[in-house]
């Protein structure tokens, strides 16, 4: 039972470890528990009308952060158990009066926490030796939580700018007067959008955490305003200048990479615009109903 309590608490901490990497470290940014949980609250909330609108994608990630630190914990508590009490040394305490599912629990996340009350001390050498790497887990736990907000929401400025641009070129009616403007400057238009598409293609890449954060303003939901990037496309493979038109090959390139990426969260395939209708339903789900 000493053996087995031990494999499965190493497991867990390992486990939550890995998590925390791909979530966090990897290009991919995708850990399966971590977006498992984040999609479970999507869907939880897509079935309720979205009522909770921009507090699900926070609400997902504190759930994340949770998952990880229960991991850890309960990982942790496991190794401790076997070993409880002849391995540590009490101060002001029985043993003998400790609960044998709450004491590991409480040494575990004492030491996990770094706040350590001394009334618990760890005696035994190779305890000794692993009670720093613990607390060096818990360290990281709480600079990956702050870590991960901190990533995610330069990701969601960079969408709601790119969304306000795109409402703003469409309220100009830029796409129906862009074969009427200086080749030179609507080339260059084309050319910033497209590199503010590629960016966001990028961020669902690597932080695809941020699809799941509904925006309450239309205007900054790119969901809703990406059918103008189309219309902006489709304006300026029709120009009569070459640098327009290839500029427009360009972006259409990028919007196909960026369908492709949306793809795997709404679950539709086909063109462009199929998906991108399928991205806007699944956000505006609330302000419809």
């Amino acid at each position: 039972m000493t053996a087995l309590s031990m494999l499965a608490g190493i497991a867990l901490v390992l486990v939550g470890l890995f998590d925390m990497f791909h979530t966090l470290l990897h290009p991919r940014g995708k850990g399966r528990l971590s977006h498992a949980v984040i999609v479970a609250f999507w869907k939880g909330s897509a079935a309720l009308g979205h009522r909770f609108g921009s507090a699900v994608g926070p609400g997902g990630m504190v759930a994340v952060i949770i998952l990880w630190v229960l991991l850890q914990g309960v990982g942790w508590a496991l190794i401790h158990a076997p070993h409880l009490p002849e391995a540590f040394s009490y101060s002001g305490v029985d043993p003998a009066q400790q609960g044998p599912l709450t004491e590991p629990l409480y040494v575990a996340f004492m030491t996990l926490s770094t706040l350590g009350y001394g009334d618990v001390v760890p005696n035994a050498d190779w305890v000794r030796v692993i009670a720093p790497l613990e607390a060096l887990t818990g360290f990281a736990l709480l600079t990956a939580a702050m870590t991960w907000f901190m990533q995610v929401h330069p990701a969601l400025a960079r969408r709601r700018t790119l969304a306000l641009r795109l409402a703003a070129l469409a309220d100009a009616e830029y796409a129906a007067e862009l074969s009427q403007l200086e080749p030179s400057s609507a080339a260059r238009t084309l050319e910033t959008l497209t590199a503010d598409l590629a960016g966001v293609c990028v961020d669902l890449s690597q932080h695809s955490e941020s699809y799941f954060f509904q925006e309450e303003d239309p205007e900054q939901s790119l969901a809703r305003q990406l059918p103008h990037a189309l219309e902006l496309r489709d304006a300026g493979r029709e120009a009569p200048s070459a640098d327009v038109r290839a500029t427009a090959r360009a972006l259409s390139e990028v919007i196909s990479h960026l369908a492709q990426k949306i793809q795997g969260f709404v679950k539709v395939e086909g063109e462009p615009e199929e998906v991108f209708r399928a991205y806007a339903d699944d956000h505006a789900r609330r302000q419809r109903e």
